[in-house]
């Protein structure tokens, strides 16, 4: 008998002892788990579709144009999307701008952003394609 309860303080021993390893383990897991973002992919459309949502949040007065009074800050980089000089942005500026930025993000162009190839906009490393030019596109049939 007491042989075998030497045999079980030994084991709880060494139970203890392996204890605080797995509690680093543990914590060292749970705060990964914490920061973990999981993998995204957006294609161009859903892309579209919720820039045109932003827009239409933006666009207050519903005129189809966002002008210095509905934009979010005074320097915002929506500004950048007035082509045409007017000091507003329509809902095409805004559309093809953001397409165009969409573009820039999908570095395989493969028609889809992916969380790594968001990661590389936010850093920085975006294609050099510039936005659209300010000068209308000719339509067919004109």
């Amino acid at each position: 008998m007491r042989t075998v309860m030497t045999a079980m303080a030994m084991t709880l021993m060494l139970a203890g002892c392996g204890g605080e390893k797995r509690r680093e383990k543990q914590a060292a897991a749970d705060a990964k788990a914490a920061d973990f973002v999981p993998p995204s992919v957006t294609s161009r459309l859903d892309f579209g579709s919720a820039m045109e949502r932003r827009f239409r949040t933006l666009d207050r007065n519903g005129d189809d144009m966002i002008d210095q009074t509905e934009l979010p800050r005074r320097n915002a980089r929506i500004k950048l999307l007035d082509r045409n000089g007017d000091g507003k942005v329509s809902a095409i500026e805004f559309s093809e701008g953001q397409l165009a930025r969409f573009d820039r993000m999908d570095l395989n162009h493969d028609g889809t952003v992916t969380s790594e190839e968001q990661e590389a906009a936010r850093q920085g490393r975006l294609d050099p394609t510039p936005l659209p030019s300010a000068t209308p596109t000719p339509t067919a049939g004109r």
